[in-house]
Order: structure tokens, then C-alpha cells, then sequence
């Protein structure tokens, strides 16, 4: 399947990308996370630490055990604080 891929604040500084199209065979975001790392080294540098990131899925907050079927857009992106 196929995914727009949004990269926000650090991440996308890491990856030196602000969105892709990704064909995936993942079934969670964690699954779609492993094989984003793998790609290459700016990849695996941006999702060393997913405990440091945030996802949303069709721009709803969610979880990376969560589905990917029938997802059009994941985003990835640092916890916000307000202030």
C-alpha cells in the first residue's frame, strides 16, 4: 500500500525531507518505523528513539501499534508543549 509520509520539527531535519510517498507492506506504524529505518542511515538516526516521537494517522493522534490499513497519511513529530 501506499502512504504520504510527513516529517515535522527534527525529524525532517534528520531526514532532509518534509513529506514522501512510501509503499509499504507494514501493517502498523511501528512495522512502516522498521522499515523506514532501514532505508539508510538518516532514517535510522531519526527513529532511533521512538519514545521521543509522536504519530497521527490521517491527522488523528494514535499509537505505533496502531493499523495501517486504509490510512492515506502518517506524521511523525516531537511532542508539542504549549506555553
Amino acid at each position: 500500500m501506499k502512504v504520504d509520509v510527513l516529517y515535522f520539527a527534527w525529524v525532517r531535519e534528520r531526514i532532509g525531507l518534509p513529506r514522501e510517498a512510501v509503499e509499504t507492506g507494514a501493517a502498523t506504524v511501528a512495522g512502516l518505523v522498521e522499515e523506514l529505518r532501514a532505508r539508510e542511515p538518516r532514517y535510522a538516526a531519526a527513529f532511533e528513539d521512538v519514545t521521543a516521537l509522536r504519530v497521527a494517522l490521517d491527522q488523528e493522534l494514535a499509537d505505533f501499534d496502531a493499523p495501517l490499513a486504509g490510512v492515506r497519511e502518517v506524521a511523525f513529530f516531537p511532542p508539542m508543549t504549549g506555553g
